[in-house]
């Protein structure tokens, strides 16, 4: 009898909670054919993370009340963990009390200082740098040289997803109340080729795939279907991206790395939208895509005849691509994806634009090296960030000082509001006071954390005379320019500084070699290609250095030169100087005035 009340009791519960979960279901915005599986797991995904993501937002805001000893933890437990290594045991880790003790007995170390012993791991050496064997090789992209192999540890990438990603998902909920919802995400990825070291450790960007993603969310969130992420050829699957994504008008969010991925996307649909409009009415795929045989019969089983759906698209389309994402996707709610630093021109394009109308949240700041910091504040225009305390830990360098021989570093309760540094860091992957060459500038704090923007990298300054011109000021100089030329609008840039050119500038000063492409304008005159920045003019007026040269390039010219350049389109991020000189002579040759 008991045992009956038992299971009755249970059942009456089980149905009550089912009860629950329906009714919460059926009151959210769905993406359009949907199964009841899918949108269970999606449902189930979404609560689990929201659930996680809480949280950890509670525990990073307990850790900003008093992050010196947050800070302080990091680093024991860095160097604990790694104190039986090679590396470890060449510092004397199990001896280092504390930070103090840390900074005066460690160096502060580039790229450089790692080489060989990154090199003996990926031969398949054991307890080199870290105790615990990586995860993958993680290469930069190499843009400005060489690129750069760094370890990526277990630990690395669960505090991305838990301290990240999680977090980040709360906060998009919260500020983007319509997100949470049961509509399907467009993610713009693209699945890299798979490559090994000799000792079989796998050599990858610093991502996760959405087909091995360690936080959860299952494919169903997607509107690309599974098949189609086993495609490497870029081309072929940005056109798959493109055609699901267009065949369901209740997609929800566009999400990518950054913003750039999301603007070649539009440009792309701009180019074929009459192939993917063909393809949306036969419910087939174009040939022109160069699939497996098995791949292509998977994917086409998923496409039937939509000829209303493919008559909406051309009338969207027909009417031009001034704000065509919430034109055909009018539930369009977010578009998610890193529109700083770099990525701010393409941003600010997507915003006046393909996406007009469509709010944007700049998530996380990230890198090879691991989680810097989150955005808590996604309504505000600048991208501010606030630095994850249990993630690394960070110094910092002053700006004024990034030159000196022994430069000395402050820590996180040291810097002060308004001030830019560089910062340093000791991760979870076998880095320590490493410099990672990104400035940032100290905008406030949250309880006792820094909140930081991203400036600039140190390697990208411009500098013929000592001059020292930021990617930020001379974007500036250059924004202000374009505004005052009629009809133009910068789609991208890139500069070389003329020593890298040699004998070829046809000067004996040193200048700055400017590459534009811009949209609305086919040639420039000499009063406009003299817009200097305050810094660079006033090197003019010394007379040590020659006129700014400014070349416009082709349509596509830069999308051209990332072809060349990259190594992962989704962690590429076009270098604003350039210090090679096959690519200064590659967009040389795609000048047109």
């Amino acid at each position: 009898m008991l045992l009956l009340i038992l299971l009755t009791t249970f059942a009456a519960l089980s149905l009550a909670v089912a009860a629950v979960v329906w009714r919460d279901i059926s009151s959210k915005v769905k993406g359009k054919n949907r199964t009841f599986i899918s949108l269970i797991l999606q449902y189930v995904e979404m609560k689990m993370a929201s659930r996680i993501g809480r949280g950890q937002r509670q525990k990073l805001e307990t850790d900003t009340l008093n992050v010196k000893k947050v800070q302080e933890e990091i680093l024991l437990k860095r160097l604990s963990e790694n104190a039986d290594t090679c590396y470890g045991r060449q510092y004397n880790f199990c001896s280092i009390k504390g930070a103090a003790d840390f900074r005066a007995r460690h160096p502060l170390t580039t790229y450089e200082h790692y080489g060989e012993f990154i090199r003996r791991v990926a031969a398949g050496e054991e307890k080199v740098i870290t105790a615990v064997k990586p995860e993958s090789l993680v290469m930069t992209s190499g843009t400005s040289g060489p690129s750069t192999m760094l370890l990526n540890t277990i630990d690395t990438t669960r505090e991305l997803h838990l301290q990240g990603v999680t977090v980040c998902l709360v906060v998009m909920q919260n500020a983007f109340a319509e997100t949470n919802s049961l509509q399907r995400t467009t993610k713009f990825f693209y699945t890299p080729a798979s490559r090994r070291s000799e000792a079989g450790i796998p050599i990858r960007p610093n991502f996760s795939t959405p087909t091995s993603s360690h936080y959860g969310r299952t494919l169903s969130l997607f509107t690309t279907p599974a098949p189609a992420f086993t495609v490497l050829n870029e081309k072929d699957i940005l056109y798959l991206h493109l055609l699901f994504a267009l065949k369901d008008p209740t997609v929800g969010i566009l999400e990518s790395s950054f913003a750039s991925t999301v603007l070649n996307a539009f440009i792309v649909l701009e180019e074929r939208w009459q192939e993917l409009v063909e393809d949306i009415e036969r419910g087939k795929i174009s040939n022109a895509l160069c699939l497996q045989p098995d791949v292509r019969t998977r994917l086409e089983a998923l496409m039937k005849p939509d000829p209303e759906r493919a008559a909406q698209l051309l009338a969207h389309f027909h009417n031009g691509f001034q704000g065509i994402a919430k034109c055909v996707w009018p539930q369009l709610h977010l578009v998610l994806a890193v529109d700083s630093g770099t990525n701010q021109i393409y941003g600010e394009m997507l915003r006046k634009g393909y996406c007009q109308g469509v709010p944007f949240y700049s998530p996380l700041y990230a890198a090879a090296e691991g989680l810097i910091g989150v955005n808590l504040w996604p309504d505000k225009p600048a991208r501010q960030y606030l630095l994850c305390p249990r993630s690394m830990f960070f110094e910092f360098l002053p700006e004024s000082s990034l030159d000196e021989e022994s430069p000395q570093t402050l820590l996180m309760e040291e810097v002060k509001e308004g001030d830019s540094y560089e910062l340093v860091v000791t991760n979870a992957s076998g880095l320590f006071r490493y410099r990672i060459g990104d400035i940032v500038k100290l905008v406030g704090f949250h309880n006792q954390c820094p909140i930081v923007e991203f400036q600039y990298k140190r390697d990208q300054m411009l500098n013929v005379r000592g001059e020292k011109v930021s990617e930020a000021v001379f974007l500036g100089a250059l924004k202000k320019a374009v505004a005052h030329w009629p009809n133009a609008t910068l789609v991208d840039y890139s500069c070389a500084e003329s020593s890298i050119l040699g004998d070829s500038t046809g000067s004996s000063d040193p200048h700055y070699q400017v590459f534009l492409e811009l949209k609305g304008v086919r040639n420039l005159a000499d009063t406009q290609r003299s817009k200097d920045s305050a810094v660079y003019r006033s090197f003019r007026i010394k007379g040590s250095i020659g006129p700014m040269r400014v070349q416009l390039v082709a349509a596509g010219a830069f999308r051209d030169l990332c072809n060349q350049m990259m190594t992962y389109t989704n962690t590429f991020k076009i270098n604003r100087v350039l210090r090679r000189k096959d690519y200064v002579d590659f967009l040389l040759g795609k000048t047109v005035s």
